[in-house]
C-alpha cells in the first residue's frame, strides 16, 4: 500500500466513479482500477460497491476512507513541518476562485507573491462558490475566495476586500443620460442576470422589497459573457464595479451607480480551522490582506463576486 493507492481510492470515493477518478488522476480507466483492487486485496475487504451500474463505498471502504484521509493528512503536516524547519516557504499552494475573483481580484496578488516567493508554486482551481466550499471542506484546496458571509463554524475567515454593484449598459444607452438612476428606472429594460449566486439572491430580494418585477432576457453563468451581451446591447446588468474598469476605460461599457440602493459585496479567504496552514500559504494571506487593505485605503475602486 501506498500513498499513490490512497489519494486514488480517495478521488474514486469523492466522485462516485472511477472514469472521474481517472481524469483527476490523469490516468486511464483500468489503471484506476488495478489500483483500487490491489487496495481491496491487501485490506482484504471490498472497498467499493458496483453493483447496479453505480459506484458507492462500502462499510468497509467508509471506515478505510477515514484513515486513508487522516494518513494523507499527516502525511502533509510532516512534510510541511520539516521544510518549515529551513524558514523558507516552499511546495505549493492551491487557490479556489471563482472566475471574477481570478480575472480581476488575485492577479495583482499573485504577481507580488511570485515576486516575493519565485519558488512556490501556484495552482488556481476555477470553480464557482458552492464547489469552492466543498472543496475547502475535502481539502482539495488549501483556502478558498468567497464572497462573504460565511457562517461555517469550521472554517476561518479572513476579509481582503469590499465592493458594491453598478448597473452596466452599453455606452450611449438612455440611463447613461439620466442624472440619477433607481432601480426601477432600470427595471424598464431588458435584464442580464447571473443565473445563480450571491448576486442573483441579493438582486432579487431587492426587486422583491421594491415590488418590481424585471423582464429578464438572460441568465449567465460568466460575468465575462454577461459584459459582453451587455456590451452588444442585449441588454443591462448588474456586475462589481473592479470587474469593468478596464471596459470603462476602453468605451466598451458604462457603469452607472444606483441612486437608491446599494448591494455591498465583501470578499474573503477561507480555510479550515484545523488546517496546518504551510508558510507560503500564511505567505499569500498576508500578501492579500496587504494589498487590498492599501487598495482601499488609496480609495481605488473594489471587486465583488
Amino acid at each position: 500500500m501506498d500513498f499513490d493507492q490512497l489519494e486514488t481510492f480517495l478521488e474514486v470515493a469523492r466522485h462516485s466513479s472511477f472514469s472521474r477518478a481517472a481524469e483527476k488522476r490523469f490516468r486511464t480507466q483500468p489503471a484506476i482500477s488495478s489500483q483500487i483492487r490491489a487496495l481491496e486485496e491487501e485490506v482484504g475487504a471490498r472497498l467499493f460497491d458496483r453493483s447496479g451500474g453505480k459506484v458507492a463505498l462500502t462499510g468497509a471502504g467508509k471506515h478505510f476512507q477515514q484513515y486513508a484521509e487522516q494518513t494523507l493528512e499527516s502525511r502533509k503536516t510532516m512534510l510541511v513541518t520539516v521544510a518549515e524547519m529551513e524558514r523558507i516557504p516552499r511546495g505549493e499552494i492551491v487557490v479556489g476562485a471563482n472566475e471574477g475573483t481570478c480575472l480581476h481580484i488575485l492577479p495583482e496578488v499573485f504577481a507580488e507573491f511570485k515576486k516575493l516567493y519565485p519558488n512556490v508554486g501556484v495552482q488556481i482551481s476555477r470553480l464557482e462558490r458552492a464547489k469552492i466550499m466543498e472543496s475547502i471542506i475535502d481539502n482539495s484546496v488549501d483556502f478558498g475566495v468567497v464572497s462573504a458571509p460565511v457562517d461555517d463554524k469550521r472554517l476561518t475567515v479572513v476579509n481582503i476586500h469590499r465592493d458594491e454593484l453598478v448597473i452596466i449598459a452599453p455606452p450611449g444607452h438612455s440611463l447613461c443620460r439620466l442624472e440619477h438612476v433607481n432601480i426601477s428606472d432600470v427595471v424598464r429594460f431588458p435584464l442580464l442576470l447571473p443565473k445563480i449566486g450571491r448576486t442573483r439572491y441579493a438582486l432579487e430580494n431587492l426587486f422583491d422589497e421594491r415590488g418590481l418585477k424585471p423582464r429578464i432576457a438572460m441568465e449567465l453563468d460568466s460575468s465575462e459573457l454577461l459584459k459582453r451581451f451587455v456590451a452588444a446591447d442585449v441588454g443591462v446588468g448588474f456586475i462589481a464595479r473592479s470587474n469593468v474598469i478596464e471596459d470603462v476605460r476602453a468605451g466598451v461599457l458604462a457603469a452607472i451607480a444606483m441612486a437608491d440602493a446599494s448591494i455591498r459585496r465583501d470578499l474573503a479567504l477561507v480555510f479550515r480551522k484545523d488546517k496546518a496552514l504551510s508558510r507560503a500559504a500564511m505567505a499569500f494571506i498576508d500578501i492579500a490582506v496587504k494589498i487590498k487593505q492599501a487598495a482601499s485605503a488609496a480609495g481605488a475602486p473594489q471587486n465583488a463576486l
